[in-house]
C-alpha cells in the first residue's frame, strides 16, 4: 500500500479529542501552509480561513454548533468563511499579485484579468456564494490530508448554526459568511471511533470507465 493511502486509511473523522494535546507551532505552520497552497478556481482564493485558540470565544461558538464537544476540546478550531459577493478589486488583486509574483508587468496579464471578469461578474450574488464556497471546501480538503499526513487527527464539520458563527465572528460586516469548519488536534483514547472500520463505496459502485 502507499503512503498516501495508509495515511488516508488511518485517518477518521475524529469525534473526541485529547484537551491536554496540542498542536506544535511548527505542525501547524505546516497545515496553514498546506492550506495556503490549496488549488482554487482561478487562483483567486474567495475566501478567509480564521484559526481560533480562544477558549471563550470557542465556549460561546459550542452551542451553535450543536453542542459538540469538538468545538472546545480540540487543540485548534479553523473556520472557512467564503465571500459572500465580490466585483472586480477581487481579481485585480489576483492579477497584481501574478505579476509581482512572478516579475511580469500587468499588461501581459491584463488580458487574464479581464477573461475572468467577463466569467465570474455576470454571475448573481446567489451563484457567486456558492461557487466561493465549493473554492473554500477544496482548501478544507487540503487542511485534513495535511493534517493526516503530520498524524495529527482532524473533523471536518457541517453541523453549526452558519448565522450564529457569522454574528459572533462579525463575518457579515465583512462579507464573509462561515462555509465550513474543521477542529484538529490529538485523537482521545476514549473515542471509539478510532475503532470502527473505514465505510465507503465498493469501487465497481463509485467508478465508471467509459
Amino acid at each position: 500500500m502507499s503512503a498516501l493511502l495508509e495515511t488516508l486509511n488511518w485517518r477518521y473523522a475524529t469525534k473526541k479529542f485529547d484537551s491536554d494535546k496540542k498542536i506544535s507551532q511548527k505542525d501547524l505552520d505546516i497545515l496553514l501552509e498546506a492550506t495556503r497552497l490549496s488549488i482554487s478556481s482561478y487562483g483567486l482564493q474567495p475566501y478567509h480561513v480564521f484559526v481560533i485558540t480562544d477558549p471563550e470565544l470557542r465556549e460561546r461558538l459550542k452551542p451553535a454548533s450543536w453542542g459538540q464537544s469538538q468545538i472546545t476540546d480540540a487543540s485548534h478550531l479553523i473556520v472557512f468563511a467564503n465571500k459572500t459577493d465580490f466585483d472586480h478589486s477581487l481579481i485585480d488583486d489576483y492579477i497584481s499579485n501574478v505579476g509581482t509574483t512572478r516579475n511580469m508587468p500587468l499588461e501581459s496579464v491584463a488580458g487574464l484579468g479581464d477573461f475572468m471578469k467577463s466569467k465570474l461578474l455576470p454571475l448573481p450574488a446567489k451563484i457567486k456564494a456558492q461557487w466561493t464556497a465549493k473554492q473554500a471546501y477544496i482548501a478544507l480538503g487540503n487542511l485534513i490530508n495535511a493534517a493526516a499526513d503530520l498524524r495529527i487527527d482532524a473533523c471536518a464539520m457541517e453541523g453549526f448554526d452558519a448565522e450564529v458563527y457569522n454574528d459572533i465572528l462579525g463575518l457579515s460586516d465583512k462579507n464573509l459568511n462561515t462555509a465550513v469548519i474543521a477542529t484538529i488536534g490529538y485523537r482521545s483514547e476514549e473515542d471509539q471511533t478510532q475503532h470502527y472500520a473505514k465505510v465507503r463505496q465498493s469501487k465497481e459502485n463509485l467508478f465508471t470507465y467509459l
